[in-house]
Parts: C-alpha cells; structure tokens; sequence
C-alpha cells in the first residue's frame, strides 16, 4: 500500500468519526490534514479499544500490543531499518510517512494508551491533580502530536499550551459525559470535589447516576465550578492560537471552540447532561469553524496574556 491510499483511508476515517474534529482538520492545507487524519485514525483505534466490548484482560492486551506498534514506528521514523511495520496497515503507513515528513512525537501516543488502561482498569481520581494527569494522557498528548505537524518554533511553551487546551476539551467531555460514563461504570469527576459538593453517585447498575433531586440540585452547583475551571484552562490553552500560522490556529481554534460552546450550553443547562449526550447542531459548528478560518478572536490570545 502506498502512502496516498493509506493517507486517503485514514481521512476516511476521520470524516465518518470524528464528529467535532473534523470541522477543524478540514481547514489545514492538503499535507498537514492529511497527517492529523492519520494521527487521528490512529488515536480513535486506541479509544476503541478502550471503549470496546472485550473483556479487561483483551482490551489490556490490545492496548500493550499498540503499544509495541508505536515504538516500532518510532524506531523506524529513526532509521533503524530492523523495525518491521504492518504494510498493509493503512494507519501504520500514513503514520510512518508522517514521521519523515514532520517533527512529530510519535510516542505520546503511549500516553494515551496509559489513559486508555486506566479506564480499562477503571481507575477512580481521588484529586483534581489525579484528574490531571489523566486528561494529559488522552488529551494532552493528542494537542502535542497535533502541534508537531502544524510545526512548533517554541517547542517547550507551545507544548506547554497544547496540553493545557487539550485539558480543557477533555474536562468539557467528562462533563458532557457523566451519565454514559456512569452507565459504563466510570466517574472521572474527583473525589474531593464530589465532597465538596455533598454529591454521591448511585452504585453502578442503577439507571441514573443521581436518582434524587437533592442530588440533581447538588450537581448543578458541581458543574458550575468544573466549568470554571474548564474555562481557565481554555484561557490558558488557546494562548496556542498566537504562536502558530493562521491555517493551524484556524484548525485549533475550530476543534476549541465547538469545545467551549459545548461548555456553555453545558454551565446553562447542567441537567441536560443527565438525559443525554449533549451536541452542538452542524450547523454552528460549521458557523464556529468559519469564524476560526476568518480569526475571529484569534487577537485575544497574543504572547504574554494571562491565563
């Protein structure tokens, strides 16, 4: 397989999957949206296997088997000419073809595995600091694999913002997900802000995850100070938007600010997240995604602002 087939299957994946992030990948130019349809593609095959249907034991399997996937990538993007790819992998290929082409950190994608095991262990976050390092892990690392094809000329800040935004979009999704996470035996938000809050979960195999309107009332007053917080870390995060070139911040700007509209619609309206998944219509998104291509707000986040 070659790479143009293997780029085109991966932006295949990529526009019938990725619902919100495509309004964004659609807006760089032909070889950066390529490359970030592959680091996608690869990305939502680790979430799969996390989110899948196997048992514990076989999804840990799967996930130590991408695992050794990355590393002989990476080994290869090296030159170590013993490291065997999968040349039927259209995933694989494009993901090798990027690691030549663009200064990439390929192996953050183990960071995401370690995420991915944590659900799959179905680890509980006793602190925010806990919290942290997980939405780093699934998050944080795809905004740094994202900056090294829009290309980073101030690696150590700019990696900086792009786990800091990708902090902000996944406390957006755990927010947006607690009751499907609870049905899928989950709860991300930290223990010391569900004390804070008086808030306790039903036990798992109940339908709702807060049967009582007491509950319900608590978790509104909940939602309001993770939004907060949501909204710091964007603050902090789309500083990103400055320091890179006007097609790769349309992109980012784009994939944030469905995010922060989510979280908006989210603080307004906190029981809704309770009956169901909560999405913005196509139509603001695309609205969203031009206003990115236009740079729309894209002067507040100049070098030096506050987060």
């Amino acid at each position: 397989m070659n790479a143009d087939e293997a780029y085109a299957q991966c932006e295949q994946i990529t526009w019938e999957q990725a619902r919100n992030f495509a309004y964004g990948i659609r807006l760089l130019p032909p070889d950066k949206r390529r490359a970030l349809a592959a680091v996608y593609a690869y990305a939502r095959r680790i979430d799969d296997i996390g989110d899948g249907d196997l048992p514990s034991g076989e999804k840990t399997a799967q996930l130590e088997a991408a695992r050794q996937q990355v590393r002989t990538l990476v080994a290869r993007v090296n030159g170590d000419t013993a490291a065997v790819l999968d040349d039927t992998d259209p995933v694989l290929v494009a993901l090798a073809d990027v690691g030549g082409r663009f200064q990439v950190p390929l192996e953050a994608f183990e960071e995401l595995i370690d995420g991915c095991l944590a659900d799959v262990n179905q680890a509980t976050y006793e602190t925010f600091d806990d919290l942290l390092w997980y939405c780093r892990c699934v998050a944080g690392s795809i905004g740094r694999l994202s900056l090294g094809i829009y290309g980073a000329t101030q690696p150590e800040r700019q990696g900086k913002l792009a786990d800091d935004l990708g902090v902000a979009l996944q406390l957006t999704n755990i927010l947006r997900d607690v009751r499907e996470d609870f049905l899928n035996n989950r709860i991300y938000l930290p223990k010391e802000d569900l004390d804070k809050f008086g808030i306790e979960f039903a036990p798992f195999g109940e339908p709702e995850p807060f049967p009582s309107e007491t509950m319900q009332a608590r978790f509104a007053n909940l939602v309001e100070f993770e939004a907060n917080r949501a909204r710091e870390w964007y603050g902090s995060g789309l500083r990103l938007l400055a320091t890179i070139d006007r097609r790769s911040a349309a992109c980012t700007g784009a994939m944030a600010g469905i995010y922060r509209r989510l979280l908006e619609r989210i603080a307004r309206n906190p029981h809704a997240v309770l009956e169901g998944r909560m999405s913005l219509p196509g139509s603001e998104k695309a609205l969203v995604a031009a206003e990115a291509l236009a740079g729309f707000d894209r002067w507040k986040y100049r070098k030096g602002a506050p987060r």
